[in-house]
């Protein structure tokens, strides 16, 4: 990857639904280069998804987990896009100390949060994980 790639991909993480035509007047380049750009990065398996956010309160009823997730030899790079990949993971973050990785896990109901839990436990590389269900919060 180079800086237009790295370019693309933070125009992306900000607006997922911008237009070529717009990607393409920010970075300066065709139409065509950022498609290709962009379908370049499908392919080899770095852009792995486009998601929708919405407001903490949009969904009162969601619960909220974090699982901490630590991860088999050299993996990371590997279970970094699962998880990325993965439609229950909200959020995805590295840590240091006893734990690689920090997930945020949202679903509707416990039965949703329970298949997440499952699919994620299918993940090669990935050694051990601790749940915590999100209960409360005291400041954004």
């Amino acid at each position: 990857m180079d800086a237009l790639d790295h370019q693309l991909i933070g125009l992306l993480r900000a607006d997922a639904r911008t237009s070529i035509a717009t990607l393409a007047h920010r970075l300066k380049v065709s139409r065509g280069t950022v498609t290709n750009r962009i379908q370049r990065l499908e392919r080899d398996g770095t852009i792995v998804g486009y998601t929708l956010r919405l407001r903490p309160d949009a969904q009162p009823d969601e619960i909220v987990a974090w699982m901490s997730v630590v991860v088999d030899g050299n993996e990371t790079r590997a279970v970094v896009a699962s998880l990325l990949g993965e439609p229950g993971v909200a959020s995805l973050h590295a840590t240091n100390g006893r734990w690689d990785l920090l997930a945020e896990l949202r679903a509707a109901n416990l039965t949703e949060l329970s298949t997440v839990l499952e699919r994620v436990r299918l993940i090669r590389g990935i050694a051990n994980t601790e749940t915590s269900i999100h209960l409360a919060s005291y400041r954004h």
